[in-house]
């Protein structure tokens, strides 16, 4: 008999501001990001989303829309995106936000270079691919 899969699901937010600016974090691990991480038991995406938010870089965010989904097939993670605005909160600083700040659209997008996370936000600023179902 096998055992029962284990999966990640994560959730992140894309967040733009009234200027259309985009909000990142700088992590540890993984240098400049949008905020996510993974959703807890008994916990829906959407407020996980929030909730990752809210702890690692203190901004409460409205959902405006479900965006899509990566996922990590070898590693068994699934990734779902969400749109976002700032609605309230202060920016600050944590241990898993070195820095946080918002930034213009494709300056944002030269400064993320983990992976695939540029795509993902570009997938998420682009309604004509959404939803978006990337597996890799």
């Amino acid at each position: 008999m096998t055992a029962p899969p284990k999966h990640i699901v994560s959730a992140a937010t894309i967040i733009l501001n009234e200027q259309n600016e985009l909000l990142l974090i700088k992590g540890p691990k993984r240098g400049w990001e949008m905020p996510g991480g993974q959703v807890e038991e008994g916990e829906s995406l959407k407020d996980a989303a929030i909730r990752e938010t809210k702890e690692e870089c203190g901004v409460d965010v409205e959902i405006i829309k479900f965006c899509g989904v990566f996922q990590n097939v070898k590693k068994s993670i699934c990734n779902t995106l969400f749109l976002a605005k700032p609605v309230g909160g202060n920016l600050t600083t944590t241990e898993e936000a070195l820095e946080a700040g918002y930034f213009p659209v494709e300056t944002a997008l030269e400064m993320v270079t983990w992976s695939n996370f540029s795509q993902r936000i570009e997938y998420c600023l682009k309604e004509e691919l959404q939803p978006f179902y990337v597996a890799f």
